[in-house]
């Protein structure tokens, strides 16, 4: 005959556990005399995240129309939101630049689809990075993944990454990032016209 348990545990319980847990202040042991001390600190506020905030938006307060489809970039939560002329949605996780003088905001628009990009670094990168190669042909060590949309600005794109720790962070120089899966399906789902928004 099984036991049943002394202290039995549901969801709430658990949570509720979990939560006072993770607001109590860590004890830790002083190896040398066996005192206790308390640490300081609140573990919520030190965790770095790498992921998006991932909420959905709706197109209209940011397009006119969807003629084209449209892409809006949202730098803050690191996510990029997607909708086809016929209103069709998607959202991904997003690489964005590593600062703020890297970052540029505003409207542009796709002008050129490529299926196997190539990689030459912007005069900028190879001034801070002068180990840098100076050409990095298409295949798997290329920094723009397997494909890439060229915005208006020149040297921005929307374009893959095989460095899979780049998304949900800021980690580029300049351009947007998405996982190969990610830029391949937006890739063919969106046109050269395709209207951009990075706020």
């Amino acid at each position: 005959m099984a036991n049943s348990p002394r202290f039995p545990v549901n969801r709430r319980s658990f949570l509720a556990g979990s939560a006072a847990m993770i607001a109590t202040p860590a004890i830790a042991q002083d190896v040398n005399d066996g005192s206790t001390v308390e640490i300081e600190s609140d573990i919520t506020s030190n965790v770095r995240r790498n992921i998006s905030s991932f909420r959905t938006l709706d197109w209209r307060p940011y397009f006119s129309d969807l003629n084209n489809g449209a892409i809006l970039v949202d730098i803050d939560s690191r996510a990029l939101h997607y909708w086809q002329e016929n209103g069709n949605y998607r959202l991904y996780p997003s690489s964005v630049p590593l600062t703020d003088d890297l970052t540029r905001r505003g409207r542009t628009k796709v002008t050129f689809k490529d299926p196997e990009p190539d990689w030459r670094p912007t005069p900028s990168m190879k001034e801070r990075n002068p180990e840098w190669p100076d050409y990095v042909p298409p295949g798997p060590d290329n920094p723009l993944g397997t494909r890439a949309l060229h915005l208006s600005w020149t040297y921005y794109r929307i374009h893959g990454t095989h460095d899979t720790r780049k998304i949900g962070r800021r980690s580029s120089n300049g351009c947007i990032g998405l996982y190969n899966e990610h830029i391949e399906e937006l890739y063919g789902l969106a046109e050269v016209g395709t209207q951009v928004l990075l706020i």
